[in-house]
């Protein structure tokens, strides 16, 4: 990709939840469009084979540990990143919960806990300390908030999460106009169904996919490979009068 606007050289790219699913296909293609990648998940060794497989196709990655859902976990992170010299250009929140499938009155309250700490909270917390440091060098940056077609249209089962999707598209409009006169830019991608091991209580029950794929127009799917090139584009020069937007990859789900 040297010499395209899509290009990321010099850049430093921290995604979270990296260790597998729609995570590791993001820190694959931001490294190969040469960005240097900070691979986070709760446990530093669940990113580390994810690292040496950007290092050994030629790209630059380290693993690093973060639980998102842990405040402490969060500022302790970008700390040592301030002490190793790391200053991240471009933040992708992509780690998320979603502990509970199943009737919203049936939910207990850990549950419902979990999930609000890491996909709201979470994402504001590590957002704040990206864009703190973004602002204080003057050089801008680019945060990317993985969100869901569930903010759009919550989903039977998933009232908690889907209400959590939802916070964070605000969460990127209000980052978004809060953190523009910086040169920052914040936006969002909206997958629709993935075939990751966090989306399996879906795919993996026939009856569910049987009406969830009718709702499909493109009938089939998401392969997470194809999620990733929306947060590149969103993540680079490509975009770069775009901020506040969200981009649904959803094979025409919410058409």
């Amino acid at each position: 990709m040297s010499g395209s606007i899509f290009e990321l050289r010099g850049r430093t790219a921290l995604v979270s939840g990296a260790s597998r699913g729609i995570g590791e296909s993001i820190a694959h293609l931001l490294a190969a469009a040469g960005a240097h990648v900070v691979c986070t998940s709760r446990r530093r060794e669940g990113c580390e084979a994810v690292a040496a497989a950007i290092r050994a196709a030629g790209g630059s990655a380290e693993a690093r540990e973060m639980h998102v859902g842990e405040p402490h976990a969060i500022e302790t992170l970008f700390a040592a990143l301030d002490a190793d010299g790391v200053a991240v250009d471009i933040l992708v929140n992509n780690a998320a919960a979603n502990p509970y499938f199943g009737p919203a009155l049936d939910m207990s309250l850990p549950a419902y806990e979990k999930t609000v700490e890491v996909n709201l909270r979470g994402y504001f917390w590590t957002t704040v300390q990206a864009a703190r440091r973004m602002r204080d060098r003057g050089a801008g940056g680019s945060v990317v908030n993985i969100a869901s077609v569930n903010a759009r249209r919550a989903a039977p089962g998933q009232l908690v999460y889907s209400m959590t999707k939802a916070g964070i598209v605000n969460m990127t409009e209000g980052f978004a106009k809060e953190l523009a006169p910086h040169g920052i830019r914040v936006n969002a991608v909206l997958p629709g169904l993935t075939d990751t091991k966090f989306a399996s209580a879906l795919t993996g029950n026939p009856d569910i996919m049987k009406t969830m794929l009718r709702a499909i127009p493109l009938a089939r799917v998401a392969a997470p490979g194809e999620i990733a090139p929306a947060v590149l584009f969103l993540a680079s020069p490509a975009a770069a009068y775009l901020t506040g937007s969200t981009l649904a990859v959803d094979g025409g789900f919410l058409a």
